[in-house]
């Protein structure tokens, strides 16, 4: 059985690491001068390799088709990914949120017990090498597959100016999506995708930050709010609400609130007028919170108003605040009237955020949208349509919130693939 294996990052060099341990005769073409570019800078350079959940708490966490990764989901699990890890030598922990890390906090790690199974098993790797086409049976032969199911073949690539024909019973698409270009997510594979005739859904960046209007964002700029809820809604109904950290910006916000905001609200922001509000106390309610207002007015009368909220807000928030609520900043607190304090209550319970679009891909964690999982059997992640193609990944449509997930995805995606892979080499 030989399999070339197109992309060497996360779901790539599993995938390979399995098959070649099968058996199977492995090729990986990376593009780049190194495996794992991508996950290199996965969780801030520490690498969030998986969370450890159950399989159940994973498809929960998949915003987009979590039911196509039931099977692929409870054959490997996050408990089997970190085993699998710990028996090829990688030291790991899991810390808050059960996000699995290496214990070394080194993503270099992650990806060096994966380079070193792939060496160790006899795959070969070829970096530096841009697969140029997929070519299958029916091009060699000359023959017209238009109503017919194509067979792979094999894969042209280029490498240091020259360009090489390499045969194959099997090709696997892993060359993940277009988030973070300059690790060498180009795309490529939406494109080998579509000239094999697989739907490709509407692609957008996805766990990434928000632009916002409004002149009080860049006065807001380097302010980070904990405990904090994000409201988003579509009219009437309520389309995000979740609770977190949020980042102002000199653009807008950011923060893993935001993302987590942005996987579920992504295909909405900029076609429809989203209504967002941040709860700035969303542990009291707005009584509890206007009676403890009063009371700080009561205690500091004869102060200005400016002068006492630091009690509660930061600093930088105070005359954002104040300009929302519509009250003059230079008022004592003996002067506020009961509907002003209502106004300050309302701003702090329901803090207005214009959010307007996404940042773009540069700044995405993952691409939302791919190859549409119906062209895709779940169990092996063989296209339906094209004999020996596989694809796993990023590359599909189907992606999670932040906290391992996405990584999970990729782990079980290209697991279900080197299985099938070995059975159809026994």
């Amino acid at each position: 059985m030989k399999v070339v294996i197109i992309g060497g990052g996360a779901a790539g060099m599993l995938c390979g690491a399995l098959a070649a341990e099968g058996g199977a005769e492995v090729t990986v073409l990376e593009q780049n001068e190194k495996l794992g570019k991508k996950l290199f800078i996965t969780g801030k350079g520490r690498c969030n390799f998986t969370n450890a959940c159950s399989a159940e708490e994973f498809r929960a966490n998949v915003v987009t088709n979590a039911k196509f990764l039931y099977s692929a989901s409870e054959a490997l699990t996050s408990e089997d990914v970190i085993a699998l890890f710990e028996s090829w030598g990688l030291r790991t922990k899991v810390e808050r949120g059960r996000r699995a890390f290496p214990a070394s906090d080194h993503s270099s790690d992650v990806i060096r017990v994966l380079s070193n199974r792939l060496k160790a098993k006899g795959a070969n790797v070829i970096l530096n090498a841009r697969a140029l086409r997929i070519i299958t049976e029916e091009e060699v032969a000359g023959e017209d597959v238009t109503d017919g199911e194509p067979v792979i073949s094999g894969v042209e690539y280029e490498t240091h100016g020259r360009s090489f024909w390499i045969r194959a019973d099997a090709v696997v698409l892993a060359t993940g999506g277009l988030s973070y270009p300059s690790t060498g997510s180009t795309g490529d594979g939406y494109s080998f995708a579509r000239k094999m005739n697989l739907a490709v859904t509407d692609l957008m960046p996805s766990l990434v930050p928000m632009n916002c209007r409004g002149e009080y964002i860049k006065e807001l700029q380097g302010l980070s709010l904990r405990n904090v809820e994000l409201i988003i809604r579509d009219g009437k109904k309520e389309v995000f609400r979740d609770f977190g950290e949020l980042l102002f910006t000199h653009f807008g916000i950011s923060g893993p609130l935001v993302l987590s905001a942005s996987a579920k609200t992504g295909p909405l922001i900029g076609k429809k007028e989203l209504a967002s509000r941040i709860d700035l106390k969303p542990a009291i309610s707005g009584e509890e919170f206007g009676a403890r207002l009063q009371k700080i007015f009561d205690e500091n009368a004869k102060k200005q108003l400016k002068n006492v909220l630091h009690e509660c807000y930061p600093a930088k928030m105070v005359p954002v605040i104040l300009r929302i609520a519509g009250i003059d900043d230079g008022k004592r607190c003996c002067d506020i009237r009961g509907n002003e304090r209502e106004q300050l209550v309302l701003a702090t319970k329901a803090f207005p955020v214009s959010i307007i679009s996404l940042r773009g891909y540069n700044e995405a964690v993952i691409t939302k949208g791919g190859v549409s999982v119906r062209e895709i059997d779940p169990k092996t992640m063989a296209a339906k349509k094209v004999k020996g193609l596989y694809l796993i990944g990023e590359l599909l449509d189907v992606d999670a919130f932040t906290g391992g997930y996405n990584l999970q995805i990729a782990w079980c995606t290209a697991a279900a693939c080197a299985r099938d892979l070995l059975k159809k080499k026994a």
